[in-house]
């Protein structure tokens, strides 16, 4: 009796662990930054933009697989392109500016049904902002951390993109417009959900980094 009720426990034990194993799925990902990205599904990288940040313009769109059992958090890291601190881009030409960002993403399961999309139901923190005083961009000669120069940091939490991780206090992310973004290069070639929307933080020029994070059940 005692050696049928081992074995049955056994079975039900290698039987729960093939439900668990079998719960694991491949979703499909597109996604289209300005300038960089890259995605983190619990905390492990999963994709990264394959156009450096540092290319002039480098705005494309990436389309990629991973595989992940649910729950599981989509850890964002977005990056607008900056030459320094001063959060510029062609600084010392005729072209000094602040950049201005954008990202968007769609998440298809096995069958193509939506699983995630960017919008405000994502966390985003800003963990750099700048310059601080928009006439920075005038400056002859802009020097981070002077005058109008000025930036923000914040530090990278440590396992932000981890399901673990407490983000209440994080903002939403922003929504921004097509018109505002201005995305190109790639951007036309994905078709997107019409629930996927173009996000960041809440300045589009200003803030140049984000973490942003959303738990899909």
């Amino acid at each position: 009796m005692k050696k049928t009720l081992a074995k049955g426990a056994a079975l039900i034990g290698a039987m729960t662990m093939l439900a668990g194993a079998a719960q694991a799925e491949t979703f499909s990902a597109d996604v289209w930054a300005d300038n960089w990205f890259a995605l983190n599904v619990n905390g492990a990288q999963v994709a990264e933009d394959s156009v450096s940040i540092t290319t002039e313009r480098s705005f494309n769109a990436e389309s990629f697989s991973f595989t992940a059992e649910r729950p599981f958090v989509l850890g964002l890291i977005a990056k607008d392109f900056k030459e320094n601190d001063t959060g510029l881009e062609y600084i010392g030409t005729s072209r000094q500016q602040m950049g201005d960002g954008g990202v968007i993403m769609q998440i298809k399961d096995a069958s193509g049904g939506i699983v995630a999309v960017t919008d405000d139901g994502w966390s985003c923190l800003v963990t750099h902002h700048a310059p601080t005083q928009t006439s920075c961009a005038n400056e002859a000669s802009p020097i981070a951390g002077q005058g109008a120069c000025g930036f923000e940091t914040t530090a990278e939490p440590e396992g932000w993109d981890t399901i673990e991780f407490d983000a209440s206090d994080w903002p939403s992310a922003t929504i921004h417009s097509e018109r505002a973004v201005s995305p190109k290069d790639g951007y036309d070639e994905i078709s997107w959900d019409s629930s996927a929307q173009l996000i960041w933080g809440p300045d589009l020029k200003t803030d140049n980094t984000l973490l942003c994070r959303l738990l899909v059940e």
